[in-house]
């Protein structure tokens, strides 16, 4: 069964009451246990919460953090005051709860998750299991995750323009999936694991969201045939060597050898898309001694049956010893122990194996376009991300202009500077000039561009007033250069800060 039933929905709606009438929200919580222990907890540690949460034994709100936020075990008597709408058998009955002596444990993990987006600032109550916050550890096989820093990154990303359909590939406690039916007229939730859509469908009843239909299946299968304008996919991506005694996670391990289950959803995406739809993929990708990993996610794309624009972004690249770090301690081995040792061998010995000397992570940008691909662009972008809202579809509305216009349209637009937009110029003590001029941005992707003179004078000066063309003339009178020179010199290079976001048209 991985849908509720009637009667689970039910529940899950007398649940929403008792969380929402005690305010169990971010805010209220924080307030409750302070800014120390709520940075504790963005750092894995609960002691400090839980320090605080003891010192209101009374508080239902206390009471729902001590369950369901650090998955402590609670009076009965507290429990039925803080879930007097649903109450503990009810709340049992929904598979959340059970009795241990005369106590009350979650056997789920329910916690707030703000974000901001289009429609405005809202927060939910994501349903997942519990984790090493809670002590759970090491972590059961079909795990499903709650809101962690990739599901916040691909929220980020996604495009907020209306669209009649939209997939979830993937869905795990079904985040994305909430996050597109704010902006998608119907919503389908994909999972192999039926535990995964089970927590989707809760978390959709809890915040009282309806429109999402959840389809049990292995990446594409359950939707075969079927076509959609946005498609979401935080897939399995985690690189695990298929060896005995190597633990699996449905949450992360796609069962394939490296990254082939990356290569397999980019080569089968393209066909689900509908003309102009767009995919927004994380992914991991490896570099060999043979191959960098953007040729290698490039390759992929050029193999799709159907023609793909691409923005590739590698976000960070980790060696094979750091990355096999990561993930044995995510499934919960600490270092030190024999285990650890032995699990960090096999998964050097398969890195090994394929010649892989690193491992890239970043997202893939994958539309479909109405005749032939435009947009090819693969880059290492090793910065943290800004704002990201909007990124995405301000991009390719960018470049969509862009193509329409050859270098003499483009030398008569106006343009103005993003306003995030700022200049640094370093200077070395006791020189006049600036040995380093700098443009950076404040949101996107809080790019740094190395830039001369010529260009940071040009972009200084694009106020939307006049047009490029006659700006870049006066900066090359202003140098003493050619103008023609310089417009082959600089044009380009603006085509490049339109696309990232430095430049917009007036």
């Amino acid at each position: 069964m991985h849908d509720l039933s009637p009667a689970q929905r039910a529940l899950a709606a007398s649940l929403a009451h008792d969380l929402a009438d005690a305010d169990y929200g971010s805010r209220s919580l924080r307030e409750l246990w302070g800014d120390v222990a709520d940075d504790a907890l963005s750092r894995g540690n609960a002691v400090p919460a839980r320090r605080a949460l003891g010192r209101h034994p009374d508080s239902p709100l206390a009471t729902l953090a001590t369950l369901f936020f650090v998955g402590d075990a609670s009076e009965s008597r507290a429990v039925a005051v803080a879930l007097s709408q649903v109450g503990i058998e009810g709340a049992t009955e929904l598979g959340l709860l059970q009795r241990v002596g005369d106590d009350v444990r979650a056997t789920a993990a329910i916690r707030p998750y703000g974000f901001t987006d289009a429609n405005g600032e809202d927060e939910w109550w994501i349903a997942s299991d519990l984790d090493e916050l809670a002590g759970v550890s090491p972590l059961r096989d079909d795990h499903v995750l709650g809101v962690g820093g990739a599901g916040r990154t691909l929220a980020g990303l996604l495009g907020e323009e209306p669209v009649a359909s939209a997939l979830d590939l993937g869905c795990g406690c079904g985040i994305q999936a909430l996050h597109l039916s704010r902006h998608a007229a119907r919503v389908v939730a994909t999972d192999i694991s039926a535990r995964a859509l089970w927590f989707t469908s809760l978390n959709a009843a809890l915040n009282g969201v309806s429109g999402i239909e959840t389809r049990l299946g292995s990446l594409f299968d359950p939707v075969a045939g079927d076509v959609f304008e946005r498609i979401a996919a935080n897939p399995p991506f985690v690189i695990t060597p298929r060896t005995d005694g190597v633990p699996r996670y449905e949450y992360r391990d796609g069962g394939l050898d490296g990254d082939d289950l990356m290569a397999a959803v980019v080569g089968s995406v393209g066909e689900l898309l509908a003309s102009g739809g767009v995919a927004t993929l994380l992914g991991n990708w490896e570099t060999r001694e043979d191959a960098a990993g953007l040729d290698r996610v490039r390759g992929w794309v050029d193999g799709s049956p159907v023609p793909l624009d691409a923005w590739v972004l590698e976000r960070e690249r980790l060696d094979p010893a750091r990355y096999a770090e990561v993930w044995v301690r995510d499934g919960g081995t600490r270092p030190g122990s024999e285990a650890y040792d032995t699990l960090l061998g096999a998964w050097l010995d398969d890195f090994d194996r394929r010649g892989v000397t690193g491992v890239g992570l970043g997202w893939m940008l994958l539309r479909r376009p109405a005749d032939a691909p435009t947009l090819a662009r693969y880059e290492a972008v090793g910065s943290a991300p800004g704002t990201l809202s909007g990124l995405v579809s301000g991009a390719f509305a960018a470049h969509d202009r862009l193509v329409t216009l050859d270098g003499e349209a483009l030398a008569s637009s106006r343009l103005l500077v993003a306003p995030d937009v700022t200049e640094a110029r370093h200077h070395l003590p006791g020189e006049e000039g600036p040995s380093v001029l700098e443009l950076r941005q404040g949101g996107g992707l809080a790019r740094r561009l190395e830039v001369d003179s010529a260009l940071a004078a040009v972009v200084g000066a694009c106020d939307g007033e006049l047009p490029l063309g006659v700006l870049v003339d006066a900066v090359a009178q202003l140098l003493d250069v050619d103008p023609a020179a310089l417009r082959a010199d600089v044009l380009p290079r603006v085509r490049d800060l339109v696309f990232t976001g430095f430049l917009g048209f007036a």
